[in-house]
């Protein structure tokens, strides 16, 4: 038992990574063909609600996810408080893809760098005393590759939609590739 009342995990039995990533490139393709399909020559300011992010701080929020592979296998936490999410300020099609492009590399480079036991290693996003995500690496490193950048894509789909831009294949055609 490890001093905080649970079994310590043996790292020779972790699922590979092969297997635990094994979708995440997909994913990036499919957030890259989204970012392709931002529009040219659209408000970067426009927004559905007034809640809402906005058109381009939407876009660039999710082009820049990939980053925290970076930060998840670098730091220990991050502390919002010290350091403040600061959206990229990337508004054209050509800005977003870039961006993403370069996170995207950076991650892959980040998470081949972890061997099993710190892809189990703790890790926590906090601000202040507010605590966030915690957990194991692996599972934040899913939750932001994939859950938190589904999440922000369905976003960016609906605001594509009601723009009138066509909306890209993510899991399969939409009604905009026939």
């Amino acid at each position: 038992m490890s001093s905080s009342g649970t079994a310590a995990q043996d790292p020779s039995q972790f699922v590979p990574r092969s297997m635990l990533f094994a979708d995440v490139e997909e994913e990036f393709d499919a957030t890259r063909r989204l970012l392709e399909g931002y529009p040219v020559d659209a408000d970067a300011d426009w927004r559905p609600h007034e809640k809402s992010m906005c058109l381009s701080t939407l876009a660039g929020h999710i082009a820049s996810l990939p980053d925290f592979a970076r930060i998840i296998a670098a730091e220990p936490e991050r502390n919002m408080a010290e350091h403040p999410y600061v959206p990229p300020s990337a508004k054209t099609r050509d800005e977003l893809v870039a961006l993403f492009d370069d996170r995207r590399a950076a991650a892959r480079t980040a998470m081949g760098a972890l061997d099993a036991a710190g892809l189990q290693a703790s890790w926590r996003l906090r601000n202040g005393d507010t605590v966030y995500f915690q957990g194991p690496r692996h599972l934040l490193l899913r939750r932001f590759l994939v859950s938190h950048t589904a999440h922000h894509r369905g976003q960016l789909t609906v605001y594509y939609r009601l723009l009138g831009v066509p909306v890209p294949g993510i899991y399969g055609p939409t009604a905009d590739q026939g």
